[in-house]
This record gives C-alpha cells, structure tokens and sequence, in this order.
C-alpha cells in the first residue's frame, strides 16, 4: 500500500479539526440552551346523575367452630338470596363484597380466650334507576331473612362509570393543551410535539345516602332515607398532566 501524500494528509487533519470544532459548538450550543418544555395540568368537572342504588346487607355469624359459623352464615344468605329473588332480583344483582372467617378473643386480665369464630358477608344488590323505589322492599326482605343494613348509596353503573372517565379525560386533555398554548403564545413561542402524558384517571366516589348507626331503628331509618332523598347532580373530575415541547 503506497503512503498517502502529504496534501491527503493535511485535508483529512483539517477535516478532522472541522468536525471536533462542530461537535464542541454543539455540545456547547446545547448546554446554553437545553431544550424547553411547558409542563401543564388540565383539569375537568362534569356534573353527572347517578344511575344505580347499591344497598349493602352485613351477615355476621358467632359459632364454636369456623365450619359452623359458616355453615349459619351461609343459611342466612341463602335465604336472603332467595327472598330477594322472589320479589323479582336478578341474581347478577346480588354479588358478595367481602366474606371472612376469623376466631374471636375474649381479652381478660389472664390473657385473651378462644370463645368462638366468627364469619362476616357482605352482600351488595344493585337496583337499576327504574326500580329504585322497590328499595325499602329490599331493606325488608334482607333484614327479615336475617342480614344487617349497613349502608346505601348512589353510584354510577360499570358502563357509566367508562362513559363519564373517557369524557372527563377527553376534557382535561384540551383544557391541559388550551394552558400550554396560552403559555407558548405569551413565550412568542409555540407548541411542539407531546414529549410525555400521565393522567391521575378520574375522581368519582358513590355518594352516601345512609349508614347504620348500630341502633334497633336501622331499619326504619334507612328505609326513610331512601324514601326522602332523591338522586341530585354531583361532580365528578379528571385530571391530565402533558409535557409539549417549544418551538
């Protein structure tokens, strides 16, 4: 292989000479001024009706043994399951929220003694808006077969709930994009593209209509409840966080 000529030589240093100059005014460029972004929250309130009544029954059973405070258990919601269906529940209304086993301590000056196990349900029915007033119907046939109100509220349905969060979010979305633009309009700037999004998804909590207050007129109680209060307006929220880049 021939020697490169000395003129070779010169040009391809030169080159090289160009090419680390380029590089450090970039590396230079760059650290005076780094790419900038706006940071924006956009937030959404929408006011909405609730399209479901949740009734929650409570079954609390003390027995000598775990599999005979379950087996007691399962009798009393058995036939609330049962009641509730003969005045025309669907079963698909009728879902388990939580069940448990657990023993009971008597805690005394010797130390805690075994008396017993003891096994919680807790039964949820759901009444559609048009079939809100069998409510205080419900209340009796649970309380009669031997289960407990424990509370009531208003709620959004599953299909409801999907409904308004895509609303809420889509809300937020342009309200997060109407702040940056105002910001990058009083910059002299403008938007670029997304550099990142996050949402803290939707706010929405059922609203209590009653609560057992652990007296004997919880019944009649919770029945005048229902009976008084009607479903209003409540809000629920949504809340997006976008990063846009400047141009």
């Amino acid at each position: 292989m021939k020697n490169q000529s000395p003129s070779v030589k010169i040009t391809a240093m030169i080159l090289a000479v160009i090419v680390f100059i380029f590089l450090i005014s970039l590396f230079v460029y760059f650290r005076a001024n780094p790419s900038q972004t706006v940071d924006v929250t956009g937030n959404s309130q929408i006011k909405v009706l609730p399209d479901e009544l949740g009734i929650y029954f409570n079954v609390q059973t003390l027995a000598d043994t775990a599999k005979e405070a379950n087996n007691e258990n399962s009798r009393i919601i058995d036939n609330t399951i049962a009641e509730l269906m003969k005045m025309g529940i669907e079963r698909k209304d009728i879902t388990t929220q939580n069940y448990n086993v657990y023993p009971e301590y008597d805690y005394g000056e010797d130390g805690r003694e075994l008396i017993g196990y003891r096994a919680t349900h807790q039964l949820k029915i759901e009444l559609e808006e048009k079939d809100f007033d069998l409510a205080g119907s419900v209340i009796d046939a649970g309380v009669d077969a031997g289960a407990l109100i424990s509370y009531i509220n208003f709620e959004l349905s599953f299909e409801k709930q999907n409904e308004y969060k895509n609303k809420a979010l889509e809300e937020a979305t342009l309200n997060a994009r109407s702040k940056a633009e105002g910001i990058a309009s009083g910059l002299g700037r403008d938007l670029g593209r997304i550099v990142s999004v996050s949402t803290s998804d939707f706010g929405y909590n059922p609203w209590l209509v009653y609560a057992s207050r652990g007296v004997m007129e919880d019944v009649a109680l919770a029945k005048e409840e229902v009976a008084n209060i009607q479903p209003g307006e409540q809000t629920v929220t949504g809340t997006v966080s976008v990063v846009y880049a400047l141009k």
